[in-house]
């Protein structure tokens, strides 16, 4: 087996975790953060039926709140769908980490973390207990492992499905399996089970948000492992922005988790830290580079893989150590802001009530058909039909 490029980097965080089976549980919901065409629902449609559960799709972009309503209404899925590209102005509490990276030129233009937070929200107001959050790219081949997972958040702060199929990883991470080192992956917000306890934590606009999620000042909460999803089969390295803009939550959550491994914590992550880690960052990148060469690889495929490398680099030579620093400082601040912004939303009475509170635009479509949504203005306006 080739060993990794530059030892600072670890290859596998799996010894952080409890890998546990336990008993199914009654899951409130599975959260689906999508920006992609409603055909890219299949799964998460059949899992809430399956289980019994509301669908709370996040919808932007490419997603439609119309034909989701339609297309649960088919399979005779409860479907809450909620357009992100209209919230109510100042819902959400602003974080000092999302500035901290604009004033800097690392700003992460995505709504994912937007989207996992507002499901965070959306929980605590509609007093769920048991969430998943599952990606639209995921499949999870039995059902009832995300029962079990529900049934063991009261213990631990997440419990993530084992992502089998195709890897998991950062784009650096995928070269590097490629040019024959050994590279692991670690659980995600792709299928993560979380409970009402876990919801005060947040997820920043970085990548890697779903391991930051997991932290506290200390070090990575308790965090198990059960079961299995799979992961769709993409292109890594077909455009080198995404190499780009995942270096910074690469870095630090790498960086971070290495620590950990070695026993560690956060305290431990200072300047003199930081700045032998992006040291280690930046050689392993040219040590991949120098591998990517090979006679078994198209001209095309290495054309590609030089390519995102390149701009995964050129990122990590951006990356001040005290920025690393800063952000984590940041990080721990808006840890706070959101647990007290959390914490201070009334537990209301179901998803209707709370997605009226909350001002969000979309449908609440439950089944059997006993309740239609009206939009207004910026509020879902609930009728019961039974009582027309």
């Amino acid at each position: 087996m080739t060993p990794p490029i530059d030892a600072r980097h670890h290859s596998s965080h799996r010894q952080l975790l409890t890998t546990v089976d336990g008993t199914a549980s009654r899951l409130d919901a599975i959260i689906v953060p999508t920006n992609r065409t409603p055909d890219y629902l299949d799964t998460a449609m059949g899992l809430a039926r399956e289980l019994g559960c509301t669908l709370l799709l996040l919808c932007s972009q490419n997603a439609s709140v119309e034909r989701s309503e339609s297309l649960a209404a088919q399979r005779g899925v409860d479907l809450i769908a909620v357009d992100v590209d209209r919230l109510p102005a100042g819902l959400m509490p602003s974080f000092r980490t999302s500035e901290l990276l604009l004033a800097n030129g690392f700003e992460r233009r995505t709504d994912t973390s937007l989207k996992r937070n507002l499901g965070l929200l959306f929980s605590r107001a509609a007093g769920w207990e048991r969430v998943v959050f599952l990606d639209d790219d995921i499949k999870v081949p039995t059902p009832s492992d995300l029962a079990v997972a529900a049934g063991l958040v009261d213990s631990y702060a997440g419990v993530g499905l084992a992502i089998g199929g195709f890897e998991d990883n950062s784009v650096v991470c995928h070269a590097l399996r490629e040019v024959g080192a050994f590279q692991d992956t670690f659980i995600g917000g792709g299928a993560l089970a979380i409970g009402a306890h876990a919801m005060t934590s947040f997820f920043p606009n970085v990548y890697n948000e779903d391991w930051f999620f997991l932290l506290d000042d200390n070090g990575l909460r308790r965090t198990a492992m059960t079961g299995l999803a799979e992961q769709k089969t993409y292109d890594p390295f077909a455009d080198p922005a995404r190499a780009r803009t995942e270096e910074f939550g690469d870095c630090l959550a790498e960086g971070l988790f290495a620590l950990f491994d070695d026993g560690k914590g956060i305290r431990d992550a200072d300047l003199a830290y930081w700045e032998s880690f992006l040291q280690g960052r930046y050689r392993l990148i040219e040590g991949i580079l120098d591998k990517v060469e090979h006679p078994l690889r198209s001209r095309e495929r290495t054309r590609l893989m030089t390519a995102s490398l390149n701009a995964a680099r050129d990122r990590c030579l951006r990356i001040a150590p005290g920025l690393c620093v800063d952000y984590l400082a940041a990080l721990a601040e808006d840890r706070i802001t959101w647990h007290t912004f959390v914490l201070g939303q009334p537990v209301l009475d179901g998803p209707a009530a709370a997605m009226a509170a909350l001002g969000l635009v979309g449908s609440h479509r439950q089944h059997p058909a006993n309740s239609l949504v009206v939009e207004v203005g910026a509020r879902a306006r609930v009728h019961d039909l039974a009582r027309v």
